[in-house]
């Protein structure tokens, strides 16, 4: 499996999400495969991305593309942080 972890500062957060809901479509045409969104228990602006991708290419050109950066202007994305990981082991306790 490979995901993607991406953490940013949001101005707002509904504003944010509304951005995020209309480029679903988009998401899931570059790849995205399923996403979970998580804030910081302190920090209501300050958002956690989640999401499986069907590649690690697919997902960074994605991410990086021009599109996106505007995208995420608009969305009022602050310094975002991407991480791209592949799974090593999955276990339910």
């Amino acid at each position: 499996m490979k995901y993607v972890l991406i953490i940013h500062e949001v101005e707002d957060y509904p504003i944010w999400k509304k951005v995020f809901d209309d480029a679903a479509g988009i998401r899931k045409d570059a790849g995205e495969i399923s996403f979970q969104l998580l804030r910081y228990e302190a920090d209501a602006n300050r958002i956690v991305h989640f999401s499986r991708w069907v590649s690690i290419e697919r997902a960074r050109g994605f991410f990086e593309s021009p599109r996106l950066v505007q995208i995420r202007k608009e969305a009022g994305v602050k310094a975002p942080e991407f991480i791209y990981l592949e799974q090593l082991e999955n276990g339910i306790l």
